[in-house]
């Protein structure tokens, strides 16, 4: 059904037959196209920051956060200047979280939260209550179950959780109170209820879209995050050591990324109005989802899916390099001309997301006797940013970014596609949630950016006279 006949659609008991209105929806779309394009020249006219970015490549200031800290190139005389990239948590290096508890054999997800919600690395018997308290409210309340997930199932699963983190509203005695201990209880069961909903989000999805079985597993005790989603996204409920420890992994990395990425800074736009906890973290949702932000690692899953489809031998890397060729000429795939999971907003050396997680493809496609694949993406990395750097100048500074190799550990993982976002989204909890209470506590102002109006001004017409 194509768009003209959607709109001309007349629902049952409508008087109005709309296919005999002189409205059409072409000349809708001709006035929406006329009268709402800004022309382009008008950002550099009243000097915009499109996209609130600075001419040089940089962001716009426009906070101050101490959750976390994005570094990927340094300034210099008001110039980018490229570097490797770094991300703190709370003034800690990624790569030291990670590299001095890899031999450990503990899950590195909750104490992750703790340090981005408290401010400081729990001892263990903090870590020890912490995971309780969490294990405590990973049930969904009463009925939620039954009549949010499953009466109402969703064929996307960020859409879904976006709508039942709305109604856990309703299963909130103190909803709207703004009190410290209260937004900490909150997030705390957001945090711990959003992998539930997602896992049954996708059992449902599952089984009435896709027509499968319906399993729902109850959520496990003194196991961690990344065990629980394995265990209910399975119908068999049956997981790796090797399996838990990597998507433990990946939601680690995953957890913040600065105040200014689109999801985040979205919560702190929101909260500044002073509304509820659960509108707030709902909006971050509906910004994940969207393909420029978290939606970007199904883009690239599609994309080599597109390759597998137009390349005779994925082993060969001059076949890699003439697909990627007509990828950048919009020759191929979407024609947008992007070789997604390449290039990044801040990154310019490296992304670590990437380079951590790279590592652990690899590992995972030793394990699992599938090294040609890891190989592909490898290629595509090498060969996209070379071809990219012919194309743009050799000056360019460009590199793989977490999605290219997030989409390929969940590919190891055996996760299904429609996961990839929501597993981000179960992720960034942490971060969002301790934007939420940092932009609370912190700034009562409310955010509001100013806009210019780039139209002349011009005189009401009385209905009789227009024509």
């Amino acid at each position: 059904m194509g768009f003209a006949d959607i709109f001309n659609q007349v629902l049952p008991g409508q008087n109005t037959d709309l296919k005999q209105l002189k409205l059409t929806n072409q000349h809708l779309v001709d006035l929406a196209n006329q009268n709402n394009v800004i022309a382009p020249e008008n950002f550099k006219r009243f000097d915009i920051k499109h996209g609130l970015r600075n001419n040089n490549g940089t962001g716009v200031l426009v906070g101050i956060t101490g959750i976390s800290d994005v570094h990927g190139y340094q300034l210099i005389d008001g110039e980018k200047s490229p570097d490797e990239g770094r991300l703190y948590y709370r003034g800690i290096d990624l790569y030291d979280i990670v590299s001095k508890n890899a031999s450990s054999g503990t899950r590195l997800f909750e104490e992750t939260i703790f340090l981005l919600l408290f401010g400081q690395l729990p001892n263990p018997q903090e870590l020890e209550d912490f995971n309780n308290m969490i294990d405590a409210y990973r049930q969904l309340p009463q009925g939620f179950t039954e009549n949010m997930i499953l009466k109402i199932p969703s064929q996307d699963i960020m859409n879904k959780l976006q709508r039942s983190i709305l109604v856990l509203y309703s299963h909130d005695e103190h909803p709207d109170e703004l009190a410290v201990e209260n937004l900490i209880l909150q997030c705390i069961k957001l945090i711990a209820r959003v992998p539930t909903i997602v896992s049954y989000g996708y059992q449902a999805k599952r089984h009435y879209f896709d027509r499968k079985s319906l399993f729902i597993h109850a959520p496990k005790e003194g196991v961690g995050t990344a065990e629980n989603i394995l265990h209910m996204i399975r119908s068999d409920n049956q997981y790796t050591e090797t399996e838990a420890s990597t998507l433990d992994l990946a939601l680690v990395l995953h957890a913040d990324h600065g105040g200014g990425n689109n999801s985040a800074f979205a919560v702190h736009v929101v909260s500044s109005s002073g509304t509820d906890t659960y509108s707030a973290i709902s909006t971050a949702v509906g910004s994940l989802k969207g393909p420029k932000h978290g939606g970007a690692n199904n883009r690239v899953r599609d994309m080599m899916l597109d390759l597998n489809q137009n390349v005779t031998d994925i082993g060969n890397a001059d076949e890699i390099r003439a697909y990627l060729e007509k990828v950048i000429n919009k020759e191929a795939y979407d024609g947008s001309g992007l070789i997604y999971g390449l290039g990044h907003a801040v990154y310019t050396k490296s992304d670590p997301r990437a380079v951590i997680l790279k590592e652990k493809a690899r590992q995972l496609a030793t394990e699992k006797g599938k090294l040609k694949l890891f190989s592909l993406y490898e290629n595509v990395e090498l060969i996209g940013i070379e071809l990219l750097r012919k194309k743009k100048g050799p000056g360019l500074t460009i590199c793989a970014n977490v999605d290219l190799y997030s989409g390929l550990v969940y590919q190891l993982l055996d996760i299904p596609e429609e996961l990839y976002t929501p597993l981000f989204a179960v992720a960034r909890m942490a971060g969002w949630c301790a934007h939420r209470i940092e932009q609370v506590m912190s700034d009562t102002k409310i955010i509001r950016p100013a806009y210019v109006c780039p139209h002349q001004r011009q005189k009401y017409t009385p209905l009789s006279d227009r024509k």
